[in-house]
């Protein structure tokens, strides 16, 4: 007995819910059209229009016009409201995560290479870093491995801050005895060459390093700084072209911009 109750009622249920469509009452009149943005614009611009009229006629204050302007512009140029943001799926952030870390294997990989093996945290050719190791620590280090290239340069670097020029060439030499395509002992003996008035000298580790490097910053700006020393005006111009562009945020980027704009003129007038 309740089964069959239960079983009449269901039916009627479902009978009702099939039917309900059909018992609304008829809609009358015409369908209401979906919004139209042309029509937002027409009635603006013909809006527009009218309050342009009314103020030249000066029958509207010049207050209320502006504002009845803000109005009228805001209602009918407004941006459809932006689409929900969706999160990201599961897949697509495994993905990324996957990416990144084979870009940090890769990076990781080949950016002891790129540099030249400098000493770790060390520029190319630049100043030892606040905090790096004394003189006396490299020089122990430099002792117990004396092949460890990075220990080598960074020692090279500490004893030309120092002044001691000689100690300096020593250790870029022992660095090119072990790799004889060493950018930083190349920049670094250039340096100190052009700093001892060795131009010719200077110019053959600038032009190998160019070899291995083309757009080394060291070793554009000072082959640069060695035309413009020559008065040669061109060649200047043609290497600081390069150094700015490579060269942004090198340390001598400041002073190579002002002589770089002495070479042009002088170059345009020889």
């Amino acid at each position: 007995m309740i089964a069959a109750i239960a079983f009449v009622l269901a039916t009627a249920a479902g009978g009702w819910l099939v039917a309900r469509p059909y018992l609304r009452p008829a809609a009358t009149g015409w369908p209401a059209d979906p919004p139209d943005r042309r029509d937002d614009v027409a009635r603006a611009v013909s809006s527009l229009r009218d309050l342009r009229f009314a103020e030249a006629a000066g029958t509207i204050d010049p207050a209320d016009a502006g504002r009845l302007r803000l109005l009228l512009e805001r209602s009918a140029f407004a941006g459809e409201p932006p689409a929900a943001l969706r999160r990201a799926p599961v897949r697509t952030l495994l993905i990324g995560a996957l990416l990144a870390g084979i870009t940090a294997v890769l990076v990781a990989q080949n950016l002891p290479q790129e540099a030249g093996d400098r000493a770790p945290g060390g520029p190319l050719t630049g100043t030892v870093g606040a905090g790096a190791p004394s003189i006396t620590v490299l020089e122990g280090r430099a002792k117990a491995s004396p092949r460890d290239i990075p220990t080598l340069l960074a020692l090279a670097d500490a004893y030309r801050q120092e002044g001691r020029t000689r100690d300096a060439v020593a250790s870029y030499q022992t660095v090119l005895g072990l790799d004889r395509d060493s950018v930083p002992a190349l920049n670094g003996l250039a340096l100190i060459l052009v700093q001892a008035g060795e131009a010719d000298a200077a110019g053959v580790a600038t032009d190998r390093v160019l070899v291995l490097r083309p757009k080394d910053p060291d070793a554009l700006f000072l082959k640069g700084l060695l035309r413009y020393k020559a008065q040669d005006w061109p060649g200047a111009v043609s290497a600081w072209k390069i150094y700015l562009d490579v060269g942004e945020f090198h340390p001598a980027a400041p002073m190579v911009r002002e002589l770089y704009a002495d070479a042009v003129r002088r170059a345009g007038g020889s």
